[in-house]
């Protein structure tokens, strides 16, 4: 047998194996609430190829490609245990299980590593919590998508209503258009039909009802049935408390806002102070984009390290904001043609960290170029450390971080050599490390950052929308702190 004979049978071997996974990782996810993950990243309603190269891309972060015959005797023995809600990852699963000497079964060491989810331990299915997306833009589209997409067992958060301005003749038609197509994240996965009749899309069976209002005060959601629920404005006409104030209806209990908050409105970056919420309050933002992208691995450069100051530099893509050919704007440069151009604007993401890391005392600095690519920005940052580092040290701290930390949702890793912004689209991460690029001397480093400012930034309102709302399970084998 040739060397391509035996390349060809091993991928059908493969093919197979991951065939027969599917299953049983929707099986956990429907009647069990458990997401099964591998590095962070889910594996529930991927295709067989999809969940062969996420095994592949381990490699990247990992060192070594991870196989599906590695992972397949854990998702097994999770299908024996009496599993309650949680996330469950296969790839932290494997590794602790190489690493651990005490000669265990695969059996054995699954049912131990996983234990706090199981038997008297495991916590309880929680009702359904309502979501209303008051806006239907970039990001309440891709919110959406992701709400729908996380629905599974009928658990968890529930989209319920979109709240708009009326659009004149077939509005509702139009909006679920652009929810089941996108020009950069491609086609929804299901199906969308529309009830004119009744203002309803009906997506992957989630009867969503659009709501059409000028203004808050207009809308009792109670009269849909819709009971404390939680709305996200992804409109950023309101930023402040009095303003976001305005949502707090009938029917609705917190309010989160997907653009920086002002005043008193706290800032959180999942993963790094989401933890820091009180449970009474009712307002809160999920910061910016940028500052999700920077915050994290900021963090966990300053746990490791300690920084004295730094500086961002974003390169950004443009936004629904600019202009597509030059014309009025009330900011000078914003106003120029954003596909013809280069523009330079300001950000607010370096004077929000303040907001998401008090602790931190390093003064940082921030500046951004917009630029003619429709999405995925990259980040820059430049710190001045408080002690010396290599660049062989510095790197693999971050893949560590990536891998183990409690950041790893929010930081992930790439060693490939020909990366591009293109690459990222889809990143559910909030930052992508670019190892290849990350340059130390001394007590300097600077990082490259790439980060979805769309679709992982709407990664990161979800999971503060999840945390909030009491159905964010934990996750397995127990992470490091």
């Amino acid at each position: 047998m040739t060397v391509n004979d035996d390349s060809f049978t091993n991928w059908m071997h493969r093919e197979e194996i991951a065939e027969s996974m599917i299953p049983l990782i929707g099986k956990l996810h429907r009647e069990r609430d458990v997401t099964v993950l591998l590095h962070s990243r889910s594996l529930v309603n991927k295709s067989v190829v999809s969940i062969l190269k996420t095994h592949r891309f381990a490699r990247q972060i990992a060192g070594a490609e991870l196989s599906v015959t590695e992972t397949m005797p854990f998702l097994r023995a999770l299908t024996t245990l009496d599993l309650g809600p949680s996330q469950i990852d296969l790839g932290m699963l494997a590794a602790t299980y190489k690493a651990d000497d005490r000669g265990l079964s695969v059996a054995e060491f699954t049912a131990e590593a996983v234990a706090g989810a199981t038997g008297a331990n495991k916590i309880e299915r929680r009702e359904p919590r309502d979501v209303v997306l008051y806006g239907f833009g970039r990001i309440g589209r891709l919110v959406a998508r992701l709400l729908i997409e996380k629905a599974g067992s009928g658990n968890g958060l529930r989209l319920r209503a979109i709240v708009v301005r009326g659009g004149g003749a077939q509005d509702i038609v139009k909006r679920a258009s652009l929810l089941r197509r996108d020009s950069i994240h491609g086609q929804f996965q299901g199906t969308i039909t529309v009830d004119e009749d009744s203002s309803t899309i009906v997506a992957n069976g989630n009867a969503i009802k659009v709501i059409y209002a000028d203004d808050p005060s207009h809308v009792d959601y109670t009269e849909y049935g819709i009971r404390d629920a939680i709305l996200i404005d992804n409109t950023g006409k309101w930023r402040d408390r009095e303003g976001l104030s305005k949502h707090l209806r009938p029917g609705i209990e917190k309010v989160v806002l997907t653009a920086p908050g002002k005043g008193d409105v706290p800032n959180i970056v999942h993963g790094v102070n989401h933890d820091t919420v009180k449970p009474d309050e009712q307002i809160l933002s999920c910061a910016s984009c940028t500052t999700n992208a920077i915050v994290p691995p900021l963090k966990a450069m300053d746990d490791e390290y300690g920084v004295l100051r730094g500086h961002v530099e974003t390169v950004h893509s443009f936004t629904n904001d600019q202009n597509l050919l030059d014309n009025y704007h009330k900011s000078e440069r914003r106003g120029r043609s954003a596909p013809l151009n280069m523009v330079i604007t300001e950000t607010g993401a370096a004077s929000a960290v303040a907001k998401a890391l008090p602790d931190l005392k390093a003064r940082i600095t921030g500046s951004s170029i917009r630029v003619p690519v429709p999405d995925v920005s990259i980040a820059i940052l430049n710190l001045q450390l408080a002690r010396e580092a290599t660049r062989a040290e510095v790197h693999d701290y971050l893949r560590e971080v990536s891998l183990t930390s409690p950041l790893k949702r929010q930081i992930d890793f790439t060693t490939a050599p020909d990366a591009v912004s293109s690459d990222f689209i889809g990143s559910r991460h909030a930052s992508i490390v670019d190892a290849g690029a990350l340059k130390v001397e001394g007590d300097n480093a600077i990082l490259y950052l790439w980060y979805d400012n769309e679709f992982g930034y709407s990664c990161q309102v979800v999971r503060v929308v999840q945390h909030v709302s009491g159905v964010e399970y934990p996750t397995y084998p127990a992470t490091a702190v």
